[in-house]
C-alpha cells in the first residue's frame, strides 16, 4: 500500500468522526431550538387558549332542543374518540381536552371553551396531572381550590356541574418519583363531600377502575394512566348515566 492511500485512508477515518460530531451538534441544536419555541409558545399561552379558539368559533349556535355537554379536561378527555374509544357518536357533545394540562390552565380556559358553548352540562375530569407536577409542586388544597372556582362559574351561568373522580393511578410514567395513589384519592374523597354539599354530580369513575392497590385495572389502560378502548368504554357508560339524569 502506497504512502499516498494510507495517507489518504488515515485523513477518511479522521474526517468521519469529526463530521458524525457536527451532525451530532446540528441535530442538538435543532432539539434544543425547538424546546426554545415550544417554552416560549406555552408562556405567551400557557393556558393553551389558541386550541380549540377556530373550533369554538365554527361551532354552530345550540338549538331551541338540544343538550349540548362539554368535556372538560386534560389528556384522558383529549384521546377520548382520537387515540382510543368511540367519543358518543350523534351526541351532541364536545369534547374541550387538552393533553398535560393541570386544574390552573383550565381555569383560565373555563369561560371560553365551556362557557362561551353555552352547554347544559359540563364534565369536568382533571387533577392527575396537578398530582404529577406538571406546572409545578401541587396540593389537595390547590387542586380543590380550582374545582370551587370552576363550579362558582358554572353555577354563574346555569350550567349543571358533573365532577369526575380522577382515575385510578399508581406512577406516572412521566414523573417516577411521584407516587399517586393516596394524593388521588383523598382528592376523591373531597370531591365526593364537595358535590353532596353543593348538589352537584359525582362522576365515580374510580371504583370502577381501580384494582385494590389503586391501579388502573387490567386492559384499562395503555400505561397506567390512559384508557385503553376498554376503559373509555366503562366511562361512556358511567358519563352517559350521570348525564341522563341531568338532561331528561
Amino acid at each position: 500500500m502506497s504512502k499516498r492511500v494510507v495517507i489518504l485512508m488515515t485523513t477518511l477515518f479522521c474526517v468521519a468522526p469529526i463530521r458524525a460530531q457536527v451532525s451530532s451538534a446540528d441535530a442538538t441544536a435543532a432539539q434544543l431550538a425547538q424546546q426554545v419555541a415550544q417554552m416560549k409558545e406555552q408562556l405567551a399561552d400557557w393556558a393553551s387558549l389558541h386550541r380549540y379558539r377556530d373550533e369554538n368559533t365554527a361551532l354552530p349556535p345550540v338549538t331551541k332542543d338540544e343538550q349540548r355537554v362539554v368535556f372538560f379536561g386534560d389528556s384522558i378527555t383529549d384521546f377520548w374518540g382520537r387515540k382510543a374509544g368511540s367519543f358518543f357518536p350523534g351526541k351532541p357533545y364536545v369534547n374541550r381536552g387538552i393533553w398535560g394540562q393541570t386544574t390552573p390552565q383550565m381555569l383560565l380556559r373555563f369561560e371560553q371553551d365551556v362557557v362561551h358553548l353555552h352547554p347544559a352540562v359540563v364534565v369536568v375530569l382533571a387533577g392527575t396531572n396537578d398530582i404529577a407536577g406538571n406546572t409545578g409542586p401541587s396540593t389537595p388544597q390547590m387542586i380543590e381550590d380550582n374545582f370551587s372556582a370552576m363550579a362558582a362559574i358554572a353555577r354563574q351561568n346555569g350550567i349543571k356541574m358533573v365532577f369526575a373522580s380522577i382515575l385510578p393511578a399508581d406512577h406516572y410514567w412521566w414523573s417516577p418519583t411521584v407516587h399517586p395513589v393516596e394524593a388521588i384519592r383523598t382528592v376523591n374523597q373531597w370531591l365526593k363531600i364537595f358535590c353532596s354539599q353543593h348538589g352537584l354530580t359525582y362522576l365515580d369513575y374510580y371504583g370502577s377502575m381501580a384494582d385494590s392497590k389503586g391501579a388502573m385495572r387490567k386492559g384499562l389502560s395503555s400505561d397506567g394512566v390512559h384508557p385503553t378502548t376498554q376503559g373509555y368504554n366503562v366511562m361512556a357508560v358511567l358519563a352517559e348515566r350521570s348525564i341522563l339524569k341531568l338532561t331528561k
